[in-house]
């Protein structure tokens, strides 16, 4: 599972297999890429991101 943080300070959960890629775009931006239920793939800004270990619980 992976948490994406976004700018704003709110944050989602997503399945680790939906996630294609982040990386800073040209203005500098970190950026997640990540595939709909339909396969295709939308971008968007995230300020941090997570990876979360299975038998951990977060709060």
């Amino acid at each position: 599972m992976i948490k994406y943080i976004y700018p704003d300070g709110s944050h989602c959960y997503r399945a680790l297999h939906s996630t294609h890629a982040v990386f800073r775009n040209d203005d500098g931006k970190l950026m997640a890429r990540a595939a709909k239920a339909s396969g295709e793939y939308y971008e968007f800004e995230i300020k941090a991101f997570e990876i979360l270990q299975p038998g951990v619980i977060y709060d």
